[in-house]
């Protein structure tokens, strides 16, 4: 061995001494991400939570997401208000109204939103009711509308549409068939005459032999809220920064999607970098250059910062208790937490 000199000791054992300072320092424990699940259907208006997902952002706020996939609204609110599912982004339903009058579930911000000037939702017919005269909404009075359940969305639709063409909304026959294929099936097979859905999904219909486009639902619900986010009463309660964190990450993504696919002004690679991401979940059964038109063509708008537009919300409540859907002594702050978003 080669002997140490005096300085040499020093320097060694001043070493030793940061080395060991260095592996014995108190090392901080990483802060586990909070486990969350995330209720979609596999439509392009679920758009900004997908996009939050592929592009780190839920990760960026500290949320580790996952998942489920539902067919229709209604059964959204259960998995909310049961715990199973902790946001949700969907139409308001009777479901979710009555869940939220007996302080389950919150809605705390704006998703989808028909605009003046963006394609929106369409009102389709089958082609046998075309042919025999239901080329306009006018012409519906009589006829059959397929819904998934009473109280969705799409009841709300059909009764708004009667009440501006000036017929009884008894006078439209409604169809609840649960979920959405099967809306599809029938209105291809002529078993019911009527429906009205995004224009992802409308727009690739109406360009087949089977059904046309008669109407927009603009034209009869203007600035309607078509989907909102929604929690339940006990985040919003106990843990209002998970309601925060998750809606910062769902704007990003929703600005991600305007911009590429709405606005139009992030440029064609972005947009063709989007609707590949937009791919995995949606039409994801189909070659991507068959499903790329449908998923661009469902572009509307979802609200920035997930705005909620109150006087729609309103115009909603207002129509469900008037059907009876929900108690009369539903309020509006029963069914909105406003202190998230900015609202109007």
């Amino acid at each position: 061995m080669t002997a140490l000199t005096k300085r040499g000791f020093v320097k060694l054992v001043a070493t030793a001494g940061i080395v060991a300072g260095v592996s014995l320092a108190p090392v901080a424990p990483a802060v586990a991400a909070d486990k969350i699940t995330v209720g979609a259907l596999r439509f392009t208006s679920h758009a900004p939570s997908f996009i939050a997902f592929e592009r780190g952002y839920f990760a960026d706020e500290g949320l580790e997401v996952t998942f489920e996939y539902f067919q229709a609204a209604q059964p959204m609110a259960v998995a909310i208000a049961s715990g199973d599912v902790d946001f949700g982004v969907t139409a308001i339903s009777g479901g979710l109204i009555n869940l939220a009058e007996k302080g389950a579930v919150k809605v705390v911000g704006g998703a989808l939103q028909e605009e003046a000037g963006i394609d929106g939702q369409i009102i389709l017919v089958s082609k046998a009711a075309h042919d025999a005269g239901v080329t306009s909404p006018a012409g519906l009075k009589g006829k059959s509308f397929g819904i998934t359940q009473t109280g969705s969305s799409f009841h709300y639709i059909a009764h708004k549409i009667a009440d501006k063409e000036g017929f009884d909304r008894s006078e439209i026959t409604l169809r609840p068939l649960q979920k959405v294929g099967a809306v599809i099936g029938a209105l291809k097979t002529g078993q019911i005459d009527a429906w009205a859905i995004v224009p992802h999904i409308a727009k690739p219909l109406a360009a087949g032999p089977e059904i046309e486009a008669i109407g927009m639902v603009a034209d009869y619900i203007p600035d309607y809220q078509v989907t909102t986010v929604f929690t339940s009463t006990a985040n919003t309660v106990d843990k209002p920064d998970l309601v925060k964190r998750f809606l910062a990450a769902f704007s990003r993504g929703a600005d991600d999607f305007n911009a590429a696919l709405v606005d139009n002004t992030a440029g064609e690679a972005e947009a063709e970098a989007m609707l590949k991401l937009l791919h995995k979940y949606v039409y994801n059964d189909r070659p991507f250059e068959k499903a790329a038109p449908s998923i661009r063509n469902g572009a509307m708008r979802v609200n920035k910062n997930a705005k909620l537009n109150m006087t729609s919300i309103a115009d909603q409540l207002a129509w469900f208790q008037s059907e009876k859907l929900v108690p009369a002594s539903v309020s509006i702050e029963m069914l909105v937490d406003s202190s998230f978003v900015e609202t109007d």
